[in-house]
């Protein structure tokens, strides 16, 4: 098995380091202080075409798979910009997947190429306060009328409202006593995101302040029919198709935060002398960052067998799931380990580790908390009983 990168891997890996390396420790800082959008990022990730790495070729993409962007993504988010900087690109690489898949001729043609070129942002507003990961339980409702839907409901930790001009919206366009399962009559639609028709309010939040999460309030919200992604009421099965590069995805962001994390920590480490020798050089330093390394290392693996699997349209569910735990256990510990290891000073902002830390931790509960993760092992590889 060969797990080194081949050289249009390394080329993308090297063209999005030019573009990252670009914003540096002070830009990501400063995001972290006021809360800014990285409009100057996201603008620069667009114009070097890296948002449309996952985007079909004919409506300017560049038709890659799950491994390309993983590599993108891990780069994206190694060089001190956490999860702020991989969220302002992540959305649009499997967020709009459902578009790619089945959306009709001319949704791709409207849609697609303005994401490409970063004209038009896309908040997604899926999850609900009452549902959480229960997708079946959302309530809000879209209401069908002549010439489209109407729209009630409310939304939270949706992202990127504050700024975006498009949301993808997760409905329900029968009600769930009226279904036969669970899973049938929910509906999703793309459309503008109409501020007199939808309320945003800020959710102040531990990291990634610089891309907003949100609850809404949608109150009469038109939606075009032309806006409806695929057949009413077939949404559940179309977001099933993004999850597993999702996982993926995020567990490589949650690996290059770790691996920034233990490079500064391990810098640090020979740089610093107390009792007259670099505090590096005692084992009670060194053994911990050694584990993080072979944890990070492990869980990068994992992410590349869960991209080579989806890539080949094989199997992934486990893969995808494992590797989002672990990636995200390994990156946490070694953001962790990171501010232990500067003592006083991992408290300071000056040193970063602290906020790569608080940037970290929203892997381990996002898109999937650690311990659905670990029920689905146990019912789909290891044959257990379903526990929920």
């Amino acid at each position: 098995m060969d797990f080194s990168i081949s050289e249009d891997q390394r080329a993308i890996r090297d063209g999005v380091a030019a573009v990252v390396r670009r914003f540096d420790d002070d830009y990501w800082l400063a995001r972290d202080d006021d809360g800014e959008f990285p409009r100057e990022f996201h603008r620069a990730m667009a114009d070097a075409g890296w948002l449309g790495i996952t985007m079909p070729p004919e409506y300017g993409g560049s038709g890659l798979g799950v491994a390309e962007a993983a590599i993108m993504m891990h780069e994206v988010a190694s060089h001190g910009g956490g999860m702020a900087a991989a969220s302002t690109v992540h959305i649009n690489l499997f967020g709009p997947h459902p578009i790619v898949v089945f959306g009709t001729p001319e949704q791709k043609a409207r849609w697609i190429p303005r994401l490409v070129e970063g004209a038009d942002q896309c908040a997604f507003g899926f999850t609900e306060p009452d549902a959480g990961l229960n997708t079946t339980a959302i309530k809000t409702f879209a209401q069908k009328v002549p010439g489209g839907y109407v729209v009630h409901g409310q939304k939270v930790w949706t992202s990127t409202a504050q700024v975006a001009n498009k949301i993808m919206l997760l409905t329900r366009t029968t009600k769930l006593e009226d279904c036969k399962r669970p899973t049938d009559g929910i509906t999703i639609f793309y459309t503008e995101l109409d501020r007199s028709k939808i309320e945003v309010r800020r959710i102040p939040k531990m990291g990634r302040k610089a891309v907003d999460s949100n609850a809404i309030f949608i109150d009469g919200l038109f939606i075009p029919e032309a806006d409806r992604i695929g057949e009413e009421g077939k949404g559940f099965s179309y977001i099933l198709h993004s999850l597993n590069p999702e996982r993926l995805l995020v567990a490589s962001e949650a690996i290059a935060i770790g691996q920034d994390a233990l490079r500064r920590a391990t810098q640090y480490a020979r740089e610093r002398i107390v009792f007259d020798r670099a505090i590096g050089q005692n084992q009670g330093i060194q053994h911990p960052l050694a584990e993080r390394w072979m944890h990070l290392e492990a869980a990068w693996a994992m992410v590349m067998k869960g991209a080579w699997l989806y890539d080949q349209h094989q199997p992934c569910g486990a893969e995808a799931n494992t590797a989002k735990f672990l990636g995200a256990r390994a990156g946490y510990e070694a953001c962790l380990q990171a501010v232990l290891t500067h003592g006083g000073f991992g408290y300071a902002k000056e040193y970063h580790v602290e906020r790569l830390l608080r940037e970290v931790t929203i892997t381990r509960i996002a898109p999937v908390t650690e311990q659905l993760i670990l029920s689905f092992v146990a019912e789909k590889v290891l044959d257990l009983p379903k526990s929920y």
